[in-house]
C-alpha cells in the first residue's frame, strides 16, 4: 500500500468539483479578479470565494491584492503531484493488463495443443 500523501488529497479535493474545476480552466487563459472569476458561476461571492480557498489551500492558485481588488492566478506546477501519481498508477494497471493477456494467450495456446 501507498503511503498517505496529504497534498494529494488535498489537490483531488480542490480538484473534484466542477465549479473549481471552471475557474482553473479560466484562470488557465489568464490571471483574474475574484469578481471576473464570480460573473459566470451565478454563485454568490461568498460561495466563490469558499471555492478560491479550497483552491488556494491545495496550492493550484495564488491570490495577491491591490487596494480593494484580489486577483487570483493558476500555478500549473502545483499539479505535478497528480500527474506523478497518476503516471505511476497507469503503469501498475498497465503492468497487471500485460501479465493478464499474457495468462489469457497462454490459456488459448494450452487449448489448442
Amino acid at each position: 500500500m501507498t503511503k498517505h500523501q496529504p497534498e494529494l488529497s488535498l489537490l483531488f479535493h480542490a480538484l473534484a468539483d466542477p465549479t473549481r474545476r471552471s475557474i482553473l480552466t479560466r484562470l488557465a487563459e489568464r490571471p483574474a479578479r475574484v469578481t471576473d472569476l464570480s460573473g459566470p458561476t451565478g454563485l454568490r461571492l461568498p460561495t466563490v470565494m469558499r471555492h478560491l480557498s479550497v483552491l488556494e489551500e491545495a496550492g493550484l492558485i495564488a491570490t495577491s491584492k491591490d487596494g480593494r481588488v484580489r486577483t487570483c492566478a493558476i500555478v500549473p506546477e502545483a499539479l505535478d503531484p497528480v500527474r506523478t501519481w497518476l503516471d505511476e498508477q497507469r503503469a501498475i494497471w498497465e503492468g497487471r493488463l500485460d501479465r493478464l493477456e499474457a495468462l489469457a494467450m497462454k490459456a488459448m495456446k494450452e487449448r489448442t495443443e
